[in-house]
């Protein structure tokens, strides 16, 4: 009896369970979902919960993408030369070093610098007795004791000794020297404030003069090339004098803006490329050899779609809108997105047409299909 009366318990438990209230358990009649055969297209009982727009109308001018390098304008890249050849004595600055103009360089101990002091002192002597001698023609010929042709001859020897003074503190002066310190070492400055992009030479080594490479090169950096390969077929969106937009690649939240200052007249003929020369203001983040995105626009306008930011599903790196396909279905539509637009817009570059409808908010219906 007692075993009979547990099973009748049980049996009454089991029954309770089983009597679970199905409602509970079913989604929300306002959240119901059918898929359809076609994955794309899903089933809601009640679209009304769904607004929908219509994709807006948005003209923009063409864009072109392409890439590039930063490169040192060639008109400010000074060399730095010595006409004395010698030794080096002193290296006072590197490559990559910021100078400014008049800064020492380095040190050259030259034997022409040291000739040119010993003709000079020569020819200071020369023109002393050169006037000497014609003060003394002057005398002796106020006095008849002398013809004038040799008075003559004094003057001409005075002049040509004042010449001769004349070319060697210029001489003297050319070579880099100061003619008021007679030395055979000549101290090279910087001619122009930048930074040495070039060096070529090292302590102890020998100049030659015009004959050996420059020993440095200043680069005047606060304005710079951006050079950019622009496929043929991309030429005409780009124009002489017209801006771009330049991103750093090490700085992609910045925007910078240059002009088209040059485009080759020759191509590539393997890559069937231009270089593309943008002239711009340095505003110091930029340094040579830097990769850059480079964004020319054309003249022409282009029509494409705009839909709120919230109608564009971001899902598996694709974009995607929902559109009312008929009846209580939606469509799900993939789309290449494009820019940002005011207020809370987006640009769509494919996949729908100004006047298409989407439905507003693509999140909550996927969410809700996902139920």
């Amino acid at each position: 009896m007692v075993l009979c009366a547990g099973l009748v318990l049980v049996s009454a438990a089991c029954s309770k369970e089983k009597k679970a209230d199905p409602a509970a358990e079913a989604p929300p009649a306002n959240v119901q979902v059918e898929h359809t055969g076609d994955s794309a297209t899903v089933k809601v009982d009640h679209p009304e919960q769904f607004p929908v727009v219509a994709a807006a109308k948005y003209e923009a001018a063409a864009e072109l993408n392409v890439t590039g390098t930063v490169a040192p304008d060639v008109a400010r890249a000074v060399p730095v030369i010595t006409l004395a050849s010698g030794r080096v004595l002193e290296v006072h600055a590197r490559l990559g070093d910021t100078v400014t103009k008049g800064q020492l360089l380095m040190r050259v101990q030259s034997t022409d610098i040291s000739g040119a002091f010993s003709d000079y002192r020569q020819s200071l002597a020369d023109q002393t007795l050169a006037k000497t001698q014609l003060e003394r023609a002057k005398i002796l010929l106020d006095k008849g004791a002398i013809a004038q042709k040799d008075y003559e001859l004094a003057v001409n020897a005075a002049d040509k000794a004042n010449v001769m003074v004349e070319n060697l503190r210029e001489r003297i002066r050319v070579l880099g020297a100061d003619i008021n310190k007679p030395s055979a070492i000549v101290d090279i400055v910087a001619p122009i404030t930048g930074v040495i992009t070039d060096q070529q030479v090292t302590a102890a080594a020998g100049v030659q003069g015009l004959s050996s490479p420059n020993p440095f090169t200043i680069s005047d950096l606060s304005t710079v090339w951006i050079i950019c390969d622009v496929y043929e077929n991309d030429l005409k969106s780009v124009r002489l004098g017209e801006t771009a937009s330049v991103r750093l690649n090490a700085y992609p939240d910045q925007t910078f803006t240059g002009k088209v200052s040059n485009i080759g007249p020759v191509l590539d003929p393997n890559l069937r490329t231009a270089k593309v020369r943008i002239e711009m203001k340095n505003s110091g983040n930029m340094r040579v050899g830097m990769f850059v995105t480079a964004t020319f626009r054309g003249t022409e306008k282009q029509v494409h779609a705009s839909v709120p930011a919230t109608a564009v599903l971001h899902l598996h790196d694709r974009d995607w809108v929902y559109a009312p396909s008929g009846g209580n279905t939606f469509r799900q539509i993939e789309v290449k997105g494009g820019r940002m637009l005011p207020p809370n817009l987006q640009e769509i570059l494919s996949g729908i047409a100004p006047g298409d409808p989407v439905v507003t908010n693509a999140l909550v219906l996927q969410n809700t299909t996902s139920q």
